[in-house]
């Protein structure tokens, strides 16, 4: 009898792991030490200015903003590293593709004057990842890491230029949504530039002198970015 009693037991353990797993997805998916992935999303850029009161010697006074913002497109990669059962370390470098349309005014005068930025960043961010237990086939986390990202974009000569590097400070936000093939996990990122961008040396515009007021303008350029992706792992 109490071998029957054991063998009763462990049959409805068995059904009960069974149950389990077909009401959740994808079940152990936590549990490997580490994942491949990949994503796809938008971003938008932002350039923070910081002016310095610069005043031209024909009186002219410019001060430079970023006053709309213009939709890009980004892809990564996903490497994913199990630390324990809250903490992930993620890997997922990747291309960003977008540009940021500047204004310029005088306040003097009134003049304005226009550039717009096109931008190619290789990036590779590196975050850790907190998750919340999960419930049933959704699980809630938070990440915070760093972004080095280089700008292989074509360089011409205009009003400002940008250094070709920048590191950002990232904090962010998702859910896991586990799917019976994958997991599908929307993100908000939120990216700020820890560098000064702007380039000073600019020997470019020694046959336009004149353009270089408005570099002469600025104190500082710092950049920030708004991400929203799609994973897919």
């Amino acid at each position: 009898m109490v071998v029957a009693a054991v063998a009763t037991m462990a049959s409805v353990d068995a059904n009960g792991a069974r149950l389990n797993d077909k009401l959740n997805n994808r079940p152990y998916a936590d549990l490997r030490r580490w994942h491949l992935g990949f994503s796809i999303g938008v971003h938008t850029q932002d350039v923070t200015f910081t002016h310095n009161g610069y005043t031209t010697p024909s009186g002219e006074t410019w001060f430079m903003d970023q006053p709309a913002f213009s939709p890009g497109f980004c892809v990564n990669g996903l490497i994913d590293f199990r630390l324990n059962t809250y903490f992930n370390l993620r890997i997922s470098p990747g291309m960003y593709f977008g540009n940021r349309d500047i204004k310029m005014l005088d306040s003097t005068t009134g003049a304005t004057a226009g550039q717009n930025v096109k931008s190619a960043l290789v990036v590779a961010p590196v975050d850790l990842k907190f998750s919340s237990l999960r419930l049933r086939n959704v699980r809630p986390y938070i990440t915070g890491g760093v972004m080095p990202t280089f700008d292989v974009s074509k360089r011409r000569s205009d009003y400002l230029k940008f250094n070709t590097a920048d590191c950002y400070l990232t904090v962010g936000f998702g859910c896991d949504f586990y799917l019976p093939y994958f997991k599908f996990i929307p993100e908000v990122k939120f990216c700020f530039g820890l560098t000064d961008i702007l380039d000073r040396n600019r020997p470019d515009l020694d046959d336009n002198p004149d353009m270089l007021k408005m570099t002469q303008s600025l104190k500082k350029a710092a950049s920030q970015m708004v991400v929203f992706s799609f994973y897919f792992e």
